[in-house]
């Protein structure tokens, strides 16, 4: 029997959430079907397996602001050209340009099954200004609502997609992947090294991912630490800064971006995502997975599904709740985050028992488990 032929649709292969659970299901999808992965830049982070089609429609790695507006419809022709050449049955996509193409392909290839994922909140993630928020509130419905399936990565993005933006086609929930190596040895949260206790934050420095709640957090921390950041972005000079207007910088490290991520996680006590907004923080599934205690936000979307299986807990300003898996603190509340830290450094048997709680939740994101979710879809 043929196998399906199958496309998937993404800016880029860069070191972002959406590519990263793209490269953990490409091994999984080309043992079933025939994948092609369309890129609209050459911009590749993750490894992309032998057997997977690799189109790229712009080769160029840097466009000026205007050459990116003209090259785009000559990719989205490109695209087309491809689905109909090559008899496409399902195109997919990932991210919120790629969707909107995708479902400007629907309307010209009305026998192609259509399948777009959103991977971020909208309301928060669009209104950067006035102007692109009601940019996206026209566009979304127009082009989401011609597709045949939406699936995202939170319960919270499903609603506010619908309530907000008028999405009426039908929306499921496929939470994001995660690779755990059987070989792979927990990080023993019971212990601290030489009485420090080592805390971490994985991804981009924007100001969105607010990692300066966590230095605001340690500026008069009485308890011995390092911090360290993995990772790289905009804000990472006015960090750098703070780090020493608040004379704690010679317990912060930042150390860049790097590909040996699970390294800096297992030599670490306790995991902090101090987001404002996420769509489905993987980072934090990577840190369950080797046995880190978690400290989140409880930020939209993805921290509550995780930690509390999607129950609202009460947050009072300045404390923490402990979830099911984890601690959650309420949005930019540095107090809150204080507390929480100094509870897991008081409570080393707290510290152990949501460590077990870490590897036990993160196996229910198995790469093989969510597969068969998305193979549903596919088929």
């Amino acid at each position: 029997m043929e196998k399906k032929n199958i496309y998937i649709l993404t800016l880029s292969m860069g070191s972002g959430g959406a590519e990263k659970v793209i490269s953990l299901i490409l091994p999984f999808l080309i043992q079933k079907y025939r994948i092609t992965l369309v890129l609209f830049s050459n911009n590749i982070h993750f490894d992309i397996p032998r057997d997977v089609n690799l189109i790229i429609l712009n080769n160029e790695k840097k466009q000026s602001f205007f050459a990116k507006i003209f090259s785009f419809p000559i990719a989205i022709r490109k695209y087309m050209q491809l689905l109909k050449k090559n008899k496409a049955a399902v195109s997919l996509s990932f991210l919120t340009r790629p969707n909107l193409i995708n479902g400007f392909v629907k309307i010209f290839n009305p026998n192609i099954k259509v399948i777009i994922s959103e991977r971020c909140y909208p309301s928060i993630a669009y209104k950067s200004t006035k102007s692109r928020y009601l940019f996206y509130k026209i566009l979304i419905p127009l082009f989401y609502n011609r597709a045949d399936l939406l699936f995202s990565n939170s319960i919270h993005i499903n609603t506010d997609l619908m309530e907000n933006f008028k999405v009426s086609i039908p929306c499921k929930v496929i939470y994001n992947p995660i690779h755990i190596s059987n070989n792979s040895n927990p990080t023993p949260a019971n212990q601290i090294d030489s009485g420090i206790f080592k805390l971490i934050n994985v991804g981009s420095i924007y100001p969105i991912k607010n990692q300066g709640l966590i230095l605001r957090a340690l500026q008069n921390a009485n308890f011995k630490y390092q911090l360290d950041f993995v990772g790289d972005g905009v804000m990472e000079n006015d960090m750098i800064e703070m780090a020493a207007e608040f004379k704690i910088d010679q317990h912060v490290n930042f150390l860049g971006r790097r590909t040996n991520v699970n390294d800096y996680l297992k030599q670490s006590d306790c995991f902090i995502l101090s987001s404002n907004s996420e769509g489905f923080p993987n980072v934090v599934l990577e840190a369950m997975a080797v046995g880190l205690p978690i400290i989140s936000t409880n930020c939209m979307s993805g921290p509550l599904e995780i930690l509390n299986e999607n129950s609202e807990v009460p947050i009072h300003t300045g404390s923490f709740f402990v979830a099911k898996y984890g601690i959650l603190i309420n949005v930019d509340d540095h107090l809150g985050l204080k507390a929480a830290i100094e509870y897991l450094i008081q409570n080393p048997e707290i510290r152990h028992k949501l460590s077990k709680l870490s590897l036990e939740r993160a196996q229910e994101y198995r790469t093989e488990i969510i597969m068969e979710k998305l193979y549903e879809i596919l088929d």
